[in-house]
């Protein structure tokens, strides 16, 4: 689910000049490597050309990185020749990039922004032959699909860790846009939050960027400020980690398992495992049954998941968290309830969750950004 105010500048030009030398480059850009696995090749029994198209470094230990271990999951089970661009800014002129990868001769094209949509789209419409699929969007066409997952399950299971943790009832929330994907998020994390700690509140700062660690410690430096004693966020870096270690505060990070870079803050993340699922739209590709899905995977089916508790998180704890989580798993207790409680102190309809434009209760802060 992605939107970005993105930079067209020099890199720009270099990262399409990448684009147009993959087959044959060794950027830092761009990798291209061939599979070892025996699975799925296609028809002809050559290996299936698939590329990944990424808003920030797949080194970022955050939103890419997360695609990116899913592609080498893909790589590892599957005879495929792949291509890996990253930094690559969204927008408009993103869609010269996906009809360049079309045009070498990638059959599989995964675009992991948010931004990368309608580009995607128009891309899709010039090259009929060619299985598009876009992450966290709403919109598809005959050879485009979109998938996400309910990291709101994580989220809120997260809330929960952090509402144990504060001592000051303050908890800093470092954003990057106001979509609706982020917004519900920020919603399942707070209702998280107020399942333990019923007096505590999420103040939220919006940096308008996915990926900038300076603006994204600045924000999470501004929340510490304000008396926040636990950071979470909506970022791609591990910067809020940093801050939060530094200030001697709690950290609730995001995609990764990074505890091992700021233990003493660490309490958790919810976080993502994509290689089943690209393996498995890679086999139907390669077989020629592959369809436009409009998929949403979750905690059940493992997509979704929770990194492991940092050592200020008892037993205790983890105990009712573990517990939570199986409820959700089962389908017995939803994160959203019907009616929702909004940030007014209205009750409202819950509704489509996928069209989140308002904060919940208990949230401070603007929901428009």
């Amino acid at each position: 689910m992605r939107f970005k105010k993105w930079r067209v500048t020099a890199a720009l030009m270099l990262a399409l000049a990448l684009v147009a030398a993959a087959c044959g480059s060794s950027s830092d850009d761009t990798t291209t490597t061939a599979g070892g696995g025996a699975t799925g090749t296609t028809a002809g029994g050559e290996a299936l050309k698939v590329a990944f198209v990424h808003v920030s470094p797949v080194s970022d230990k955050g939103w890419s990185w997360a695609h990116d271990q899913g592609a080498k999951f893909l790589e590892a089970n599957m005879n495929i020749e792949l291509t890996t661009l990253e930094s690559i800014p969204e927008g408009p002129d993103s869609q010269r990039v996906f009809e360049d990868l079309a045009a070498q001769g990638n059959k599989l094209i995964f675009g992991t922004s948010f931004g990368y949509m309608d580009p995607m789209l128009a891309a899709a419409e010039n090259f009929p032959d060619v299985a598009f699929m876009h992450a966290s969007g709403f919109k598809t066409g005959p050879n485009m699909g979109n998938y996400f997952a309910a990291i709101e399950e994580g989220r809120y299971l997260s809330g929960m860790a952090a509402g144990f943790a504060t001592s000051t009832n303050l908890i800093g929330y470092v954003a990057a846009f106001p979509i609706p994907e982020v917004i519900r998020g920020i919603n399942a994390f707070a209702l998280g939050v107020q399942e333990t700690n019923p007096d505590a509140e999420v103040q939220v700062v919006w940096t308008s960027t996915w990926f900038d660690p300076p603006k994204e410690g600045t924000a999470a430096q501004s929340l510490i400020d304000a008396g926040a004693d636990v950071i979470a966020m909506h970022q791609d870096s591990t910067a809020p980690g940093q801050v939060a270690d530094d200030a001697g505060a709690k950290w609730v990070g995001y995609n990764a398992d990074t505890g091992d870079v700021f233990p003493n803050a660490w309490l958790t993340a919810p976080i993502w495992d994509w290689g089943a699922y690209y393996l498995s739209v890679a086999q139907d590709v390669a077989a020629g049954t592959w369809q436009p899905p409009v998929y949403y995977g979750n905690l059940a089916d493992g997509t979704v998941d929770m990194a492991a508790f940092g050592s200020s998180v008892d037993q205790a704890t983890q105990d009712l968290i573990a517990a939570r989580r199986a409820e959700i798993v089962a389908g017995t207790f939803a994160v959203f309830p019907d009616p929702i409680v909004d940030q007014g102190g209205n009750s409202r309809e819950l509704g489509d969750i996928f069209g989140f434009n308002y904060f919940v209760e208990g949230v401070i802060g603007s929901d428009s950004g």
